[in-house]
């Protein structure tokens, strides 16, 4: 089921993340107050349209951030304020590392899976591709959700072109997290970095036909944002 809840839409695919994402636009613009218990888990569940599982592995997670604070036959309620920054700093820090890790793994894929497209794509597919990356740099600094997913788009696209179905399957099985980590760094750190000069010279290196330029396009891409998250990181 999908619904809007104070500017979030729930969609297909994995549901607690969302859903903690939801809960935790609720404390920060103070719709559920410091010290204040929140609606039970059922409640919770009718009002987003989902099962209580899912609504209670996201408190599970944001209890675990020092977001909530369960007390045992009495209800989840909200940490109290100043407790709230340090939640919300070490929040930042630990995603910022999650960011890294599945940066690493998608350099992994991607290098690999740009260097077989380079090989094997044909000038029909290059021309499909060019479309997805028109109309993902059509969405940059517009609607972060839609930029995020065009931007996927061309890049899952890549993938498929490699003819490598292990790859593509590995790709696909990582995209949520993935979506979720570049929304996550928008809404956390303030924007990714323009990398679609090197996004433009990857779709030249396909259509050259050059494993080596491609390889370098996607490191380039990749490796920009990675060096950023190190920066934070550091």
């Amino acid at each position: 089921m999908t619904d809007d809840h104070g500017g979030f839409v729930l969609r297909s695919g994995p549901l607690v993340p969302q859903i903690e994402q939801i809960f935790r636009s609720k404390i920060r613009q103070s719709v559920w107050l410091p010290k204040q218990r929140i609606p039970s888990e059922a409640a919770l569940a009718v009002e987003l349209g989902v099962g209580r599982s899912s609504i209670r592995e996201a408190i599970r997670l944001l209890t675990q951030a020092g977001l909530l604070e369960v007390r045992h036959g009495v209800g989840t309620f909200v940490v109290a304020a100043e407790d709230l920054e340090h939640a919300d700093e070490f929040t930042r820090l630990l995603r910022r590392s999650q960011m890294l890790e599945v940066f690493e793994v998608r350099r992994a894929l991607e290098v690999e899976a740009a260097r077989l497209a380079a090989e094997r794509a044909q000038p029909e597919d290059l021309e499909r591709l060019r479309r997805r990356l028109t109309l993902r740099h059509s969405h940059f600094e517009r609607d972060v959700e839609k930029f995020v997913d065009t931007d996927l788009d061309f890049h899952t696209e890549v993938v498929r072109l490699s003819g490598n179905a292990v790859l593509l399957s590995l790709f696909e099985s990582v995209r949520p997290l993935l979506r979720k980590t570049l929304i996550d760094m928008v809404d956390i750190e303030e924007g990714v970095p323009d990398t679609s000069q090197a996004h433009d010279r990857l779709l030249d290196a396909l259509w050259d036909s050059d494993p080596d330029a491609a390889v370098a396009a996607t490191r380039e891409n990749i490796d920009t944002v990675l060096r950023q998250l190190r920066i934070l990181d550091s």
